[in-house]
């Protein structure tokens, strides 16, 4: 393998740490232990459910506990203003609480708790001073096409523009937070969604009110997208670290 496609190699593999390679499925297994971790948060989810349901003393403070920094998160990048996803949080918890006894399947409280996030994000967003005035375009993120029609193929800047280790790993996480907020509101929810709560192509449907088509569609252009913002951003941080080492510095 040459440094070429080892830097390649490494770039899809940090990059897409929350965020799978464009125009891919999740085609490989996931090892025993991110299955089994998954599979123990989703019977805790259904525990806390029943719990709920049942009005059990301290249900609500263990289901706030578990769900709080999910629903903020998610707010967070939905809304994009730390103050507006405060307030998202607070209200989907306070609609939980309320329409609890609404709640029939425990088994679906997760996409039912962010169905409630995603309709309180929204009205916020309607309502909030720190709305954009306008959303961008995917079109505005994805690379061009070629005149034929056929999808240009996304090139990965040269990783050694990245500091290593714990570094990388708090720089990449910014850069995806930061791509994924940029992103149109619809495909924001989407990657949101899947991505990062990984929630099934059905259960994003189901919450977004569209079909399991259209789910694919936005999640597959989204990723594509992200990857080309992360790209633009370590081809732009090569340049400038060239430019330092050689005591220049890119032209402005």
């Amino acid at each position: 393998m040459t440094n070429d496609d080892k830097n390649r190699w490494l770039l899809s593999r940090a990059a897409c740490n929350c965020v799978i390679g464009a125009g891919e499925e999740r085609s490989k297994p996931a090892s025993y232990n991110q299955k089994r971790v998954h599979v123990l948060e989703r019977e805790k989810e259904v525990e806390l459910a029943r719990r709920l349901i049942a009005g059990e003393p301290e249900s609500f403070d263990r289901f706030v506990d578990y769900f709080r920094a999910r629903i903020f998160h998610y707010s967070w990048l939905m809304c994009g203003q730390r103050e507006d996803a405060e307030e998202v949080a607070q209200e989907t918890l306070m609609k939980v609480f309320e329409s609890a006894d609404q709640l029939r399947e425990p088994e679906k409280v997760k996409p039912w708790v962010f169905r409630i996030a995603k309709n309180a994000c929204l009205t916020k967003r309607r309502k909030s001073i720190f709305a954009p005035s306008r959303e961008l375009s995917l079109d505005e993120f994805v690379p061009a096409k070629h005149p034929d029609g056929d999808q240009v193929r996304l090139e990965i800047a040269d990783w050694s523009s990245v500091p290593d280790g714990k570094a990388l790993q708090s720089e990449m996480k910014g850069l995806l937070e930061k791509a994924i907020r940029e992103l149109p509101e619809t495909y924001r929810s989407v990657v949101l969604l899947r991505d990062m709560e990984e929630l099934s192509t059905q259960e994003t449907a189901h919450i977004l009110d569209v079909s399991e088509d259209v789910v694919k569609t936005r999640l597959h252009r989204a990723r594509l997208a992200i990857r080309k913002r992360i790209d633009e951003y370590l081809r732009g941080s090569g340049t400038k670290r060239r430019g330092e080492r050689h005591g220049t510095a890119p032209a402005r």
